[in-house]
This record gives structure tokens, sequence and C-alpha cells, in this order.
């Protein structure tokens, strides 16, 4: 169940607010439509809702805010726009990616693809769908999680009417199993036909609040569709007619043999036929465009929602005071939309919801219970409210003592408008913009990211092409140390072929993320955690390493290939050497992964990857050859001495050849530049918390 309480966005330059005080509820099983045009504030209301965009308000999902729930995704399904991810990632992998995001098995991947009907497409491109399939799979990564709720912008623009009908058939399937289905559209037919309830919207403020059929009767023009091949003498009679009896009927033709006629219906159309001899090839009725003056709301629709409001509000006093509620009125008895009825009672245990008509709906995950706040509706010991579609569930103090703190909003909002106008002394509550979630299993994330796109294999081999190339070349001109020419690095060059190549996919790493943000639809953020961090950090150096191995085996090769094994012996200072070498490329990717997540961009991080040697190295022997500059000497021994203990398996040698490493220009400037990444990095991320 979703309660949205006075959604305001912040008011823009020399505008009025995009939203402003709009409050409505989605009930569970049930689907509700927020319709209006283009510029009526839908998207906005929905990124508020969903705490995409700041503003001022309060929305519930079953109960509580998005930011109070640890997993908003499992709760939440959101579809706004179209479906981020890398556009060479198969349908199958980016599911795959997404269940490890989600903490949830990968044969829940299987589930949906299946449920989507996207099983002939699993191993499709996401930049190769067609719209219709883009939908589904946006559909499909929602359900990833199995949310209760789906909050859907415009899921079906553009479609054809096949895609349409499926779309809205998986969304009424959802609320039909207990669920909350939200969705935004600007056709009043597809609200009329696809929904339950209708909460309209005009220039960002509620001017409509109504159950389906309502909504058809009182803000669609219903028409009688006619076809008769003699369709001018038809019209002419029934208008006619219409002025006899003085009935306000309009006749419209549709060109060729086709009628609309507004203001009647198909028995008086059909007597008139009957009675003039007129053959009917169709007689039906239809809902047609919207009529005149449909966009406000007329004077008596304003007192009969007042007086509604007024009995909810005395309704309310009188359960708060501990007396029996007064009677309501009998409905007019309008008729009801097939869908209506969908009333859901209390959850059965074993996970079983059970519906007014007594029949059983399964969920597998379990009952779904909205969680009612206090002063918003009503209480667990009161029982379902009227119509209520959700049975309140036992609350624990922590819940219960923050509803109490938020019943003065709550009680403001249960009256009329006007009265909750002119008793408001203060705004809502401010909506933050909430960070992204981050992948509960972030090492299978990474893995599973970085594995499912080609480009880490193109660079890698592109990388040990160079290399090979390369070691040739410099051997076959000479004058090359041993150690440069097994690392295929030239002296003039800052940096050899892997170094780069590790550099790259670490950029990469991050890079992708936020051109794709498959973690954070249509935010463009990403999500700046220390898990997350991890992750890559570690599939990068492990990648790095892996790399690094390959070139010196792929280069050894080749030069005993070509010259014989005297060029392909190892030095006689191997281990020193091969420490400062996996060092190096460890650091390049490490430097790559820190920039681009500091300046969310491959192309920045690739950059300071190559300042590092031409920019840092410099400015670290500048510093270093002064005169008063102090070295390390004898740390070991003089560790040794105040431990008066000896170094486990000769350690002291190992870290006489780390120290070493770090002391050379290249080893200080690669630990300057990561402390002052990693640092730039932990203050980006304290800064988007603060926010």
């Amino acid at each position: 169940m979703i309660q949205a309480f006075g959604l305001t966005s912040n008011p823009r330059k020399e505008l009025p607010p995009a939203v402003d005080d709009v409050s409505f509820e989605a009930r569970a099983g049930r689907v509700t439509a927020l319709l209006g045009a283009s510029g009526a504030g839908k998207t906005t209301a929905l990124r508020l809702m969903l705490e995409l965009q700041r503003g001022r308000g309060l929305t519930y999902f079953r109960g509580r805010p998005l930011h109070r729930i640890a997993h908003p995704a499992r709760e939440v399904g959101v579809l706004l726009g179209d479906v981020p991810g890398h556009p060479a990632r198969t349908v199958r992998g980016h599911l795959r990616m997404l269940c490890a995001a989600a903490g949830v098995p990968v044969r829940r991947a299987d589930e949906v693809l299946e449920s989507a009907g996207l099983e002939s497409l699993r191993d499709e491109r996401l930049g190769a769908l067609s719209r219709g399939m883009d939908r589904r799979l946006g559909l499909a990564c929602a359900l990833v999680p199995d949310p209760h709720t789906l909050v859907c912008d415009d899921p079906a623009g553009a479609l054809s009417a096949q895609d349409a009908r499926w779309l809205h058939g998986a969304l009424r399937a959802h609320a039909a199993q207990g669920g909350t289905v939200l969705f935004s559209t600007a056709d009043p037919k597809e609200a009329a036909r696809n929904a339950d309830h209708v909460v309209t919207l005009e220039k960002g403020r509620i001017v409509a609040d109504q159950e389906a059929v309502e909504f058809s009767r009182t803000r669609l023009r219903p028409r009688v569709a006619v076809r008769t091949p003699h369709a001018a003498r038809l019209a002419a009679l029934v208008t006619k007619e219409a002025r006899t009896a003085r009935r306000s009927v309009e006749v419209v033709p549709e060109g060729g043999n086709r009628l609309a006629v507004y203001g009647s219906t198909c028995a008086d159309i059909g007597e008139t036929a009957f009675r003039n001899g007129i053959l009917v090839h169709q007689l039906a009725d239809e809902v047609g465009d919207m009529g005149p003056g449909a966009g406000a709301v007329p004077a008596a629709r304003n007192q009969e929602r007042g007086e509604a409001d007024g009995d909810r509000a005395q309704v309310a006093g009188a359960q708060a005071a501990g007396a029996p509620a007064p009677p309501r009125p009998a409905s007019s008895g309008a008729p009801q939309h097939p869908q209506a009825d969908l009333r859901q009672a209390p959850a059965t245990e074993g996970g079983a919801d059970t519906t007014a008509s007594g029949t059983v709906r399964h969920r597998t995950p379990g009952p779904r219970r909205a969680l009612a706040p206090d002063g918003v509706a009503h209480s667990a010991a009161e029982g379902p409210g009227p119509g209520s579609g959700d049975a309140p569930d036992a609350l624990d103090a922590s819940d219960a003592s923050r509803q109490r703190a938020s019943r003065p909003f709550g009680a403001r909002l249960s009256g009329s408008a006007s009265a909750v106008r002119a008793a408001a002394v203060t705004l809502p509550p401010p909506i933050s913009v909430r960070s992204a979630p981050s992948p509960l299993r972030p090492l299978r994330y990474e893995l599973r990211r970085a594995l499912g796109v080609g480009t880490g294999f193109v660079v890698g081999a592109v990388v040990l092409l160079v290399s090979a190339v390369t070691a040739v070349i410099l051997a076959r001109i000479g004058h090359t140390p041993q150690a440069r020419l097994l690392a295929a690095w030239p002296q003039q060059v800052p940096l050899p072929p892997a170094a780069l190549g590790a550099g790259l996919l670490g950029a990469l790493a991050f890079g992708d993320e936020f051109r794709h943000p498959a973690l954070a639809a249509d935010r463009g953020t990403v999500p700046r955690r220390m898990g997350l961090l991890t992750a890559k950090l570690v599939v990068s150096a492990a990648t790095a390493l892996l790399l690094a191995a390959l070139t010196v085996g792929c280069d050894t090769e080749v030069l005993r290939l070509f010259y014989g094994s005297e060029l392909a012996q190892a030095p006689a200072d191997w281990p020193a050497l091969s420490a400062g070498w996996l060092g190096l490329v460890v650091g390049c990717a490490w430097s790559g992964v820190l920039a681009a997540g500091v300046f969310r961009s491959t192309s920045a991080g690739l950059a300071a990857v190559v300042a590092v040697p031409v920019v840092v190295v410099p400015l670290v022997q500048k510093v270093w050859q002064g005169p008063s500059v102090r070295t390390a000497a004898g740390f070991p021994m003089r560790v040794r001495e105040i431990l008066l203990t000896q170094w486990p398996f000769g350690g002291e040698r190992y870290v006489a050849e780390a120290l070493r490493l770090v002391a050379q220009p290249v080893g200080g400037a690669m630990t300057l530049s990561l402390t002052t990444l990693l640092c730039a990095y932990l203050l980006t991320t304290l800064r988007s918390r603060v926010r």
C-alpha cells in the first residue's frame, strides 16, 4: 500500500512548483493510475515518492518511508525510462548481475525471463532489443527482488497494442497476487481500461481521485459506435428526434459508414433505426475522448468531495474518541468495475491471501500486509477500514514511536483539502534524495559486471599483442636491459603496455557504472559504499596480476621463439624485480579505479594513471634529492632490536625490499597518488551522505 501526503516539489525560477500538495493512496491488490497530460507533474510526483528528487512531503510504503527500509529494491520495483545497462551485455547476464546486487539466488534471473517471455532472447544484447522487448526487460529487472510494490512511469508509452496489453496484463497479475501497482499515463482510455483507481493531475494538483468506473462515467464521454450503409440518413433522424425531445445528442461522422453518437444509448438508436427500416451492422457502447470541461472539477463534484472528506473526518474523530462511527450513506448504485471487488481480507498463514469471494491467492515470499502509520490510517486494534485492501500488522516499539512522532502531520491531512490548508502552520517534512543502494553481494556483482562485457578480454588481448611486438622490436634494436625487455617497457615510454591496460581496466570498473548505472535506475548516481569499492579494488588487482603474469610469459616465449633462450632468461635479482613489476601494475589499476570513482569518468581515470610517471614522479624526485631528506635505512634491524625477536621466515628481507621499492621515485609517486585518490574518494563519499 502506498500513502502519499503533501508531495510538493521545490519551486522553480519564476514558475510554480511542478507538483503542489499532492496526496493520494494506492491500495494493495489494486492497480492505480496517475493520469495527466504532458507537464502535469506525473513524473515529478513519482520521483518525489521514490526520494529521487528534493522537495517536501511524505510517502509510506506499507507504513514505512523508503529511506527507513533496509533494502528498498525488495520493497519497491521501479520502471522509469529506459533500462540502464551496457548495450553489449546480454539479457541473461544483466539479470544475473542484478540478482547479485539484490542478494537473491541466480536462478531468479531465469524465472523472471520466463515470466517476461524473454527466454528466446536471453543471449541477445541490450542494444539490439526493440522498444517492446526493452519494456519487458525493464519490468523483469524490477521484479528480480520480488518487490511488493511496482511503480512505473508511462510503461506503455510508444508500445504496440500487443505489447501494451501484455504489459498491463503483467501489472494486473502482480496486483492479483496482493501487490500494489502504480503507473502513470497521459491516455485517459488507457487509465480507464487498465486501472481500478484513477488519480488525475492537472498543473501539479489533483483534480480528481476516483474509482475507474466513476472516472469513465464522469470524466470520459461514453459514446455509441454505429456502422450502417445509411449513415447520413440515420444521423439526420437521430438529430431530429433529439431536437424534438430536447435532448443533447451529438452525432459525429467518422468516415464511410461509421457514426459516433454522444449523449444517447444503443437502445434509443436501435429503436430509431428499426422504426425507419434502416439496416445496422454494428451498435456498441464505447468510451470516447474527454469531453469539454473535463480538465476542471465541476462545482457539484467539489461539493461531493468536500462532503466525503467531512464524513471521513467525522469518522476519524469518532474513532479517536472511542465512540462508534456514524453510519455511512448508501452508495448511489453506480455500476461496479470488474476489478473493483478485489478486496483483500487479512492474510492467512503460509503466505496465502484470501479475497472477499473466498478464493485464496498464494504468494511465495509470504503474506503481504500493509503497515498502517498511526494518525494516517486505521490502527491495528480497530481493524481494516472500509474498503481497505490490507490488514495492518502489529508494529514494534520503534515503528510505533516513529508513527506517534508523525501524528500531528497525519492528523492535519485527515480532513478536507480546505481544512488542511487552513490548519497547516508548517510545511510538510522535506524530502532528501536518498543514496543509491549498494549491492548486497558486491564481489559477485563486480565479477559478473566485469565478465559480462567483452571489453576486458579485448583490452587484455591488445595488451599482449602490443607487448609481444614491442619486446621483439626492443630485442632487435638492442641496448635494452633484460628486465625491461621482458616487460616490453622502452625507456622512452613512461609506462609499459601492461600497466596502461591495467589502468584502463581499472578506470572502466567505475566508468561503466556512471555511463550505465545498473544500480541506480534513472538517477545517474553510483552507490559510494566501501563494500563496492573493496570489491572493485580486489577484482581490478586480480585482473592486473593476471595481465602482468601473462605479459611476461608471452614476451618470454616470443623472445625464445625469435632469438633463442639467451634472451629469455630471468634476471639475477628477479624476486625484487617481480615485486616491483606487480606493484606497478596493481598500483596503476587501483589509480584508475579511484580516479574514475572520484571524477566519474573513464578518461579521467586513465589520465590519472598516466599522470603518475609524467607529473608526480618528477616532483617526488625533486623533493627526495634535497640535502635535508632523511632515509629509512636500517629500519628492519631497528625494529628487530626493539621487539627483541626475529622476523619469521626471514621477514626482514621482504620488509627491506618493500621499503626499497617505496623509496624509489616511481614507488613513492604511486603511493602518494593512491593515498590522495583514496582520501578524495572518502571525502566525496562523506559529502554525498551528508547531503
